[in-house]
């Protein structure tokens, strides 16, 4: 089994055929003080595997600071479904939800571990916003 797909995003779904829809892909925030809890931050996953591999499979989540401190993890299952006939490549998708926490400026990054084994790294940087130029005079 592989992840085929692993991001963040501002909104994913998947449909009821399997379908999934991603808006806002980022690898960056900015915020304007820490610490900070950035709202609704998707993490989307697509797994592929082989037929053989149809079932339940446990998916652990982590997210790390640079320090490789754990700031939030989850643990949850994804599962294959048996695909039609002469099909022999099998896929999952996934969209987990977090409202994050982030202490301080720095790299994060989310570790996503597949039945006990460590399948993917999505890196995240968060930084504070620059100050916005100052206006020239007589501007609106």
């Amino acid at each position: 089994m592989k992840i085929d797909l692993a991001l963040v995003c501002d909104y994913a779904i998947i449909d009821q055929y399997g379908k999934l829809s991603v808006l806002g892909i980022f690898e960056h925030i900015w915020v304007h003080e820490f610490p900070v809890v950035h709202p609704r931050l998707h993490l989307v996953m697509r797994l592929k595997g082989r037929r053989t591999e149809i079932g339940e499979h446990a998916v652990n989540i982590r997210l790390v600071n640079e320090d490789g401190e754990e700031v939030i993890s989850g643990d949850g299952t994804v599962t294959f479904a048996e695909p039609p006939a002469g099909i022999v490549e099998i896929e999952a998708g996934t969209v987990l939800l977090f409202d994050v926490p982030f202490d301080d400026a720095g790299t994060y990054t989310f570790e996503i571990s597949i039945d006990g084994e460590v399948a993917s790294f999505v890196p995240i940087t968060v930084a504070l916003a620059p100050e916005a130029p100052p206006k020239p005079p007589g501007s609106h």
